[in-house]
């Protein structure tokens, strides 16, 4: 088996400090992606103890950022999707193994007022790309904050949200010609049904002791891996962020 883990932290320095380690080290996964890490090189130094690290820093200070940790050590590893124009916010990583690719992606939000969703869009359609070509050579296992909640079940509130950045027809729809391109969300395979089950909560108006949140944060995997598929999960009782981490678990 092959546990994989993926958390947005909103601030890596932060996090460590409400237990980022300890759940780390309880979790033991095989791999673990972080997203919004929030650091320049230099930053933090991390003590974890047998597994290889990558960074991937934006050009901006304290903003965006990825990492990812392996027991193994990958074949390649890769930052970015190759496009200058979205590679300046160390958006992504991707980690090769010998039966398919990792790719943890930290995808760009829209904003108040929508100010970002046109990028958000050609980032959609480029990222789309991407995973395709990577497809080409081995399966791929993409996770992260996709920023976007695919379906009315996906979050608290749908019809106050509609018009809102994660929640809009758009978003939704670049999601669905994801999926239909061949890829699966693990966690609707397994629960396609379970309601209030989410992975992000605002930090305002007690959202999270209301349980009033999103599901945003995947793990999507290469329909060829879906036999593989053992288990995924939301850990919505880890704490240290406004997101928890997903899971899921391939077999060997």
């Amino acid at each position: 088996m092959t546990k994989l883990i993926s958390w947005n932290v909103n601030g890596l320095r932060a996090c460590v400090t409400k237990g980022f380690l300890d759940y780390f080290k309880e979790a033991d996964a095989d791999v673990f992606c972080l997203q919004e890490t929030k650091l320049q090189e230099g930053q933090i130094d991390l003590d974890l103890e047998g597994y290889f690290q990558y960074w991937n820093y934006a050009e901006k200070k304290g903003y965006s950022g990825t990492a990812l940790f392996t027991k193994k050590e990958p074949l390649t590893v890769s930052y970015g999707i190759g496009m200058e124009e979205h590679d300046r916010e160390g958006r992504v990583i991707t980690a090769e193994f010998d039966d398919y690719y990792v790719v943890t992606c930290y995808t760009p939000n829209s904003q108040d007022g929508l100010a970002r969703l046109p990028y958000r869009r050609e980032w959609n359609a480029a990222f789309l790309a991407y995973l395709k070509k990577l497809e080409e050579k081995k399966p791929v296992v993409f996770c992260g904050d996709l920023n976007v909640a695919h379906k009315e079940i996906d979050l608290k509130n749908p019809k106050t949200n509609r018009k809102n950045a994660g929640f809009t027809d758009e978003e939704r729809e670049d999601f669905t010609t994801l999926l239909q391109a061949g890829f699966v969300d693990t966690f609707r395979y397994f629960y396609p049904d379970a309601e209030g089950i989410y992975s992000w909560w605002s930090y305002r108006f007690s959202a999270r002791a209301k349980n009033a949140g999103w599901r945003i944060d995947y793990f999507c995997v290469s329909e060829s891996l879906k036999d593989r598929l053992e288990s995924a999960s939301i850990h919505t009782e880890i704490m240290g962020s406004d997101h928890c981490p997903v899971e899921v678990v391939l077999k060997s």
